[in-house]
C-alpha cells in the first residue's frame, strides 16, 4: 500500500485537475480521482480559495476563474428585479450577447451582501443552473430580496455589454446600472 497523500499534495492535485479540465468538474468526480469524500473536496477547495486561488463553484462543477487572469475583458454591475419565472429569460438574454454572468449579489438585512458565483457563459450553462435549482428545490438568492439583485457581467467588449443591458431593459428586468 502506498504512502497516504498529504492535504497539501491533494490540494495541489485538485488544482491540477481543475486546470486541465476543459469543462467544470464536479465535486464527486474530484473526490473519486483524489480518493477522498466529497466533503473533503469541499473543504479543500474552500482552503484553496481562502489562499487566493481563483476556484469557483458553479452549478456545473468547479473551475478556475479565467476572468482574474484576463484583465482586458470589460465588466459592469447591473441591478435587476424579477421573479423566478423570468430567471431563465434574464440569463439567456445576457449570454446570447456573448456576455458572462459572473455572479449574483443580494443585500441581506443581517449578513450584508451575499454573493453566489454563477459563471454563466451559454444557454447550456443557464439550462444546467435551472435544472440544479429544480433538482435541489433551492430558491435563487434574489428570493431573499423580493427579486432585487445585482449581477456582475463581463464581455470582450463594451458593445456586447450594452446589447445585453438594452435587452434586459426591454424585458423590464433592468433596474439600473452601477458605476464600478
Amino acid at each position: 500500500m502506498g504512502r497516504r497523500q498529504s492535504g497539501e499534495e491533494r490540494r495541489n492535485l485538485l488544482l491540477q485537475l481543475i486546470e486541465q479540465s476543459e469543462h467544470p468538474i464536479t465535486g464527486t468526480s474530484l473526490a473519486k480521482q483524489a480518493g477522498v469524500s466529497r466533503q473533503v473536496i469541499v473543504q479543500d477547495l474552500s482552503l484553496l480559495k481562502a489562499k487566493g486561488h481563483p476556484v469557483v463553484a458553479t452549478a456545473r462543477g468547479y473551475l478556475l476563474n479565467e476572468v482574474e487572469s484576463n484583465p482586458s475583458r470589460k465588466r459592469r454591475k447591473i441591478v435587476c428585479r424579477h421573479g423566478y419565472d423570468q430567471l431563465k429569460e434574464e440569463c439567456d438574454a445576457i449570454v446570447d450577447e456573448g456576455v458572462t454572468v459572473l455572479d449574483v449579489i443580494v443585500e441581506h438585512p443581517v449578513y450584508g451582501f451575499l454573493t453566489g458565483e454563477l459563471m454563466l457563459k451559454s444557454r447550456r450553462d443557464v439550462r444546467v443552473l435551472m435544472e440544479r435549482l429544480e433538482e435541489t428545490q433551492a430558491t435563487p438568492l434574489s428570493s431573499l430580496t423580493d427579486g432585487v439583485h445585482i449581477h456582475t457581467l463581463e464581455a470582450d467588449n463594451e458593445e456586447a455589454l450594452e446589447a445585453a443591458i438594452e435587452k434586459l431593459d426591454r424585458l423590464g428586468i433592468l433596474v439600473s446600472e452601477l458605476d464600478v
